[in-house]
């Protein structure tokens, strides 16, 4: 049964018994949600129906996974272990692995490659038809997090370093760059129109950035505060620990811990509770 939350909303059945670390939704369609958790799952959901399809397990609490197509899904985390399981028939494939645990997982249409980031401070690219493994790349740092725009890379690490790749050719780094928050950096999502980044870091704060680097369009680029709470004249700071787009109104939205989601429409925010 459906436990409303809300006009528009409820509440999924036989959900994950540990925290959630990432949700993606089927690549054409928004009946299907795949789910990674700290609980070593990974679980698909039929939306609409509310109901778990299947599950599948890693050693380790995992951390990031992706559809590459309808049928397939990839995953990463602390087991270091990199899979891809094929989710009508229930068949798990060990692809490959990290020398640290694996933080975050992508697919890029564009390229038709799979993109995996690691606190080992490499990016690994995987071949999806074979799979295998397609290159190796090192990082200056752990890699926290990364997002895909077109052919292009975008990686955050450790050290606030911002890294733009050009997976096409990933024999040098296009752009390097230093984050312009002052705290380290905990996500990274791309534009749906590819022309820049959001960027968010664990002291409450949102920058947005454009990849040209001309004078020009580096002035549109700004920074906002959101995911205070001020109580008894004492302020609570919250990390923004995700983003997402919507890819029609290029609107995005951040969330934290404490489940309050920030909308922002161009340069105005608001906040929803």
């Amino acid at each position: 049964m459906k436990t409303m939350t809300g006009s528009n909303e409820f509440k999924l059945n036989q959900t994950p018994d540990d925290g959630i670390s990432s949700v993606k939704f089927s690549p054409n369609t928004s009946q299907f949600l795949l789910v990674s958790s700290w609980d070593t799952t990974v679980r698909l959901y039929d939306v609409p129906a509310n109901t778990m399809r299947l599950k599948y397990q890693h050693s380790g609490a995992v951390l990031d996974c992706a559809f590459y197509d309808p049928t397939h899904a990839w995953s990463g985390g602390l087991d270091q272990q990199l899979k891809m399981h094929d989710l009508n028939t229930d068949q798990e494939n060990l692809v490959g692995a990290h020398d640290a645990p694996i933080r975050c997982v992508e697919y890029c249409p564009e390229v038709n490659v799979m993109v995996t980031g690691s606190w080992d401070q490499t990016v690994k690219l995987w071949d999806p038809r074979t799979p295998c493994n397609a290159g190796t790349f090192s990082q200056p740092e752990k890699v926290y997090t990364l997002s895909v725009s077109g052919d292009r890379l975008i990686v955050g690490t450790a050290g606030r370093r911002v890294l733009v790749w050009d997976l096409r050719n990933m024999g040098y780094v296009q752009q390097r760059r230093e984050s312009s928050l002052k705290y380290q950096t905990r996500c990274i999502r791309a534009f749906p129109n590819k022309q820049g980044y959001v960027l968010s870091s664990i002291e409450g704060r949102v920058a947005v950035e454009y990849l040209d680097p001309s004078p020009e369009i580096q002035k549109k680029k700004y920074a906002f505060k959101c995911h205070r709470l001020k109580e008894n004249n004492i302020e609570q700071i919250y990390p923004v620990n995700a983003i997402s787009f919507h890819n029609v109104h290029n609107t995005f939205a951040t969330g934290r811990v404490d489940t309050r989601v920030f909308v922002t429409f161009a340069s105005v925010p608001l906040v929803f509770i």
